[in-house]
This record gives C-alpha cells, sequence and structure tokens, in this order.
C-alpha cells in the first residue's frame, strides 16, 4: 500500500506501509482526533532522528576517550574492578 505523507503543502513523500501498519496508524490517530496520520508519522520520524544522534554523539564521546588512559591506569582500574566484584554476592 502507498501512502502520502503530507509535512506541508508544498512537500509530498510517498511510503510504503503494510495495510495492518496503516490500519493500526489510523486508529491511532482517530483515537487521538486527527483525521490522518501525517502528524504520527512526522513524530516517529523525528524520534528516530532525535534517538540515531543523540546515540551519534554518545558514541563520539566513548571514541574521543579512547586512549586517554595510560596502560598502568588501565591495569590498575582493571585489578581494582576485580577485586570489588569479587566481594558482591
Amino acid at each position: 500500500m502507498h501512502v502520502h505523507v503530507h509535512h506541508n503543502w508544498d512537500m509530498r513523500t510517498t511510503i510504503e506501509l503494510p495495510d495492518n501498519q496503516r490500519a493500526r496508524l489510523l486508529d491511532l490517530a482517530a483515537r487521538r482526533g486527527e483525521k490522518g496520520f501525517s502528524r504520527l508519522i512526522q513524530e516517529a520520524v523525528e524520534r528516530l532522528l532525535t534517538d540515531h544522534d543523540s546515540r551519534k554523539a554518545r558514541t563520539d564521546v566513548a571514541l574521543a576517550l579512547k586512549g586517554s588512559m595510560g596502560a598502568k591506569a588501565a591495569d590498575d582500574l582493571a585489578e581494582s574492578v576485580t577485586r570489588i566484584r569479587s566481594t558482591w554476592r
């Protein structure tokens, strides 16, 4: 099934959805008092993009730390973690 999504009147995009997803979107939109499900698609895309950006930012921060700890400090930390874990039940 092809579905047309409107962000505004200047832009149309065709996406393909299985019939069951289309039906569920229409049902959810109706329960929210909306006549179509364009706003639901916009929300889903925004959430996906935000999650992607957040994940990328966290990855970039973690990768920037690579090599910031010397070998001796890393060994000391590993030994400390092993010692602490040995006391856990």
